[in-house]
């Protein structure tokens, strides 16, 4: 049971991951990316989800230079977008985030969509990063079972991570099982359905316990085994995000969340987008 802001989990090649950390999606770079990962450092985070399609590597760097925490306290990640995807490609898409995130080596380094025809190209580049000890693990982002499968036939290295679309209206139950089996770790974007958190289940655990909706979302998620990365620009929602570890939701209330799926996605959908 994950019980403090400083509990990880251990990942297929050894490499510790924490469960909880920021998320920095739409966050622009330059004071308000600084000022957002500063803030998540203060207060414990000890890990950074960016990539190279947020264009906010640089300020991430900045942040994590800024809050005096030792580099490899800090656990950062960013990721291979779908323009830059293919072998030679995606060697020079990590050479480029590197150089803006200025942090030496990248912990996490993911594949950000299956884009058709060249996501092995990518990953075979990645191997030899990993290889290489330039990222300390390699993994994958919105893939689903046919695309897990389709990666593990060639593959040198198993992916470490599958970073997805996970809440309370998207359950994702076999895709999960999936990379239970394989001892892939699944992490959650977006866990706060862009903030519609509505729903009367949600309000109830809520009120129980004293915590918002958002609160209770991101400790069933932690309760699943799922990493989770809530996206925040504000110190005291950040602040809040964290104040998950005071409180464990029973098995029946796990339940009564994972009812409320209607395999709704708010972002695109891994098998059908087109950037």
């Amino acid at each position: 049971m994950t019980q403090s802001i400083a509990d990880y989990t251990t990942l297929n090649n050894g490499v510790k991951m924490p469960w909880l950390g920021l998320g920095v999606w739409k966050v622009e770079d330059g004071n308000e990316v600084v000022q957002s990962v500063e803030a998540a450092i203060r207060h414990g985070y000890r890990s950074i989800d960016t990539a190279a399609a947020y264009k906010n590597e640089a300020g991430v760097g900045d942040g994590i230079r800024n809050s005096g925490v030792p580099r490899d306290e800090i656990f950062v990640t960013t990721k291979i977008f779908n323009s830059d995807q293919g072998y030679e490609e995606a060697l020079a898409a990590f050479e480029n985030s590197n150089q803006k995130l200025g942090l030496e080596y990248v912990d996490l380094l993911l594949i950000h969509w299956p884009v058709k025809g060249k996501y092995k190209d990518t990953w075979r580049a990645m191997e030899k990063l990993y290889n290489n000890g330039l990222v300390r693990a390699i993994g994958v982002s919105n893939f689903q079972v046919h695309h897990l499968i389709d990666l593990m036939g060639s593959c040198e290295v198993c992916p470490m991570v599958n970073q997805v679309e996970f809440h309370p209206l998207l359950t994702q139950e076999p895709l999960r099982a999936y990379c239970r089996e394989n001892k892939i770790q699944l992490e959650a974007w977006s866990p706060l359905m862009q903030g519609n958190l509505d729903l009367p289940v949600l309000q109830e655990l809520a009120d129980k316990y004293d915590k918002t909706a958002a609160q209770i979302v991101l400790r069933w998620d932690l309760q699943h085994g799922v990493i989770t990365i809530p996206k925040s620009t504000h110190e005291e929602r950040i602040k809040e995000n964290a104040n998950i570890f005071d409180f464990s939701l029973t098995q029946e209330e796990m339940e009564w969340i994972n009812g409320l799926n209607q395999n709704r996605r708010f972002g695109p959908d891994p098998d059908n987008f087109n950037f």
